[in-house]
């Protein structure tokens, strides 16, 4: 099927519209339709599998859905526009993804020197900013070895942000954290959310997202079952399968 350009209103940064992906015969997601506004605070849900990574993943093309349509700042997410968006979008993962051969720094300086063409001086005076944003600033000449899983996650997200994204992704940021260092990330994130830039996080922290997000939206076998504000979703969930998800996480 071949879709227009839809017309979006210029406060929507994302919007998919009938967006279907497979891997192979596995239907991965399954019709969504979801617009994300400049500035909300969008958080994703679900048990494992549910599709939730794989929805984000398509926002800076890091998956290919099938068929649909998805927009990114105004943009359809194609091969011309890709680049340009992927410019636009920042994301963290799970596992850091830092150069362990690089200092801090250098892990920090690497994308605006060589994307953004900027000079070491500019590109380091702007690490060290973030650096000292994300409460990391002394960290800078160590190695990733040399630092906590939490300390890591927080140079992960300065790197993000040394790329000025008008969208930050957030895929299960603190999964890989052991629980004494969540707190930290989780602080940071929050803090990032008073900012006005635009954030969409996977997560199982159903406490941050009762606190930071603006809509909470809950995925299941590839599908968006539920999407409202967090009040309303944790506390009177329209959808029996939400509640009952809810019901096993805030159980333990």
């Amino acid at each position: 099927m071949i879709f227009e350009v839809a017309t979006v209103p210029d406060n929507t940064v994302v919007s998919f519209r009938n967006v279907d992906k497979w891997y192979g015969d596995f239907h991965a997601l399954k019709n969504i339709n979801l617009t994300i506004e400049r500035g909300e605070r969008l958080v994703i849900c679900g048990p494992s599998g549910s599709g939730k990574s794989t929805l984000i993943r398509c926002i800076n093309g890091l998956e290919q859905y099938n068929t649909g349509e998805l927009l990114v700042a105004g943009q359809p997410l194609n091969n011309k526009h890709l680049k340009s968006i992927r410019g636009q979008v920042g994301m963290v993962f799970q596992h850091f993804n830092l150069f362990p051969h690089m200092t801090v720094l250098d892990n920090l300086t690497l994308a605006p020197r060589r994307t953004l063409k900027m000079s070491r001086p500019d590109a380091e005076k702007l690490a060290r900013e973030y650096l000292d944003r994300v409460h990391i600033g002394h960290q800078a000449n160590k190695y990733p070895a040399q630092l906590s899983g939490g300390q890591q996650q927080r140079v992960a997200i300065a790197r993000s942000l040394c790329m000025k994204p008008d969208i930050l992704l957030f895929d299960e940021p603190t999964s890989a954290l052991d629980p004494e260092m969540i707190r930290e990330v989780l602080d940071v994130m929050k803090e990032l959310a008073t900012e006005g830039i635009t954030m969409v996080c996977v997560t199982h922290e159903m406490g941050f997202a009762r606190q930071v997000a603006d809509r909470v939206v809950f995925m299941d076998e590839g599908e968006i079952v539920e999407v409202a504000p967090p009040a309303q979703l944790f506390d009177t969930p329209c959808q029996a399968r939400t509640q009952q998800f809810l019901e096993q996480i805030l159980s333990y």
